[in-house]
C-alpha cells in the first residue's frame, strides 16, 4: 500500500495568486512558512523556517483566492507532487509542490487581521473525484505560470 499525504499548518508568505487555464480550469498558488523550534546541546534555542509551495485548484482554488492574505494561518491537507520542465537554457528544472485537497483557516479574528472583517472560519472541500477512478491528467504546457 502506497501513501502520499501532507498535512501542513503554518502562515502564508504571500496572497494566492489565482490563475485560469486554457481549458477554464481556476488554480491558486501559494507558499506556506512553517517554523521547526529546538534547544540545542548547549541549551540554546534554535529556530529553523521551511517554506512550502502549494497549488489549489477548481473551487478550493478560488475559495483560496478569495479568503487568503498574507500572513494568515492554515492548515492544509493534500499530497506531494513534483513536475519538471525544460527552462529557456535547455536545463531540466523541478519543482515539488503540496497538491491541497483541503484547506481551513485558522486562528482568531485578531490574529487573521488580513481577513476580510466579519468572514468566518471556512473549511473547503473539493469536489468528488470521477467515480471511474481516473484522475484528470493536467498536462504541463497548460499551467499557467
Amino acid at each position: 500500500m502506497d501513501l502520499n499525504k501532507v498535512m501542513l499548518i503554518g502562515r502564508l508568505t504571500r496572497d494566492p495568486e489565482l490563475r485560469t487555464t486554457p481549458q477554464g480550469t481556476n488554480v491558486a498558488s501559494f507558499s506556506v512558512a512553517t517554523k521547526l523550534m529546538w534547544n540545542d546541546n548547549n541549551g540554546t534555542r534554535q529556530e529553523k523556517t521551511e517554506f512550502h509551495n502549494i497549488v489549489a485548484w477548481r473551487k478550493l482554488g478560488d475559495i483560496c483566492g478569495q479568503y487568503l492574505r498574507k500572513g494568515m494561518q492554515v492548515y492544509i491537507e493534500g499530497r506531494l507532487q513534483t513536475r519538471s520542465w525544460d527552462d529557456q537554457s535547455g536545463n531540466k528544472r523541478y519543482r515539488t509542490e503540496v497538491v491541497a485537497d483541503n484547506m481551513i483557516m485558522l486562528g482568531s479574528k485578531a490574529s487573521n487581521t488580513a481577513a476580510p472583517s466579519g468572514e468566518p472560519s471556512y473549511q473547503a472541500t473539493p469536489e468528488p473525484a470521477a467515480p471511474t477512478g481516473a484522475e484528470e491528467e493536467v498536462n504541463v504546457e497548460e499551467i499557467p505560470f
